[in-house]
């Protein structure tokens, strides 16, 4: 899944060798924490979210497997 996330993410920005994507895993939470490069903050997000959105939709529906909760963050 970690993978699937980097993948999309080296898709849309300018800067793909700063993608990084850390796992953190809670009971049944798991959080994939998305670090790009400042410029690329907003390539990321959408205008008004919709590829945010788009990402997490995607990551969530392939984790239905998993039987946990999973849920990508943004860092900036």
């Amino acid at each position: 899944m970690e993978e699937l996330v980097s993948i999309i993410a080296k898709a849309l920005v300018d800067h793909p060798d700063d993608v990084a994507v850390r796992t953190v895993e809670k009971d049944r939470l798991v959080v994939y924490e998305l670090t790009v490069h400042p410029d690329d903050v907003g390539k990321v997000i959408g205008k008004q979210g919709r590829i945010a959105k788009s990402l997490r939709t995607v990551v969530t529906s392939a984790a239905v497997k998993m039987d946990k909760r999973v849920t990508v963050d943004i860092i900036s």
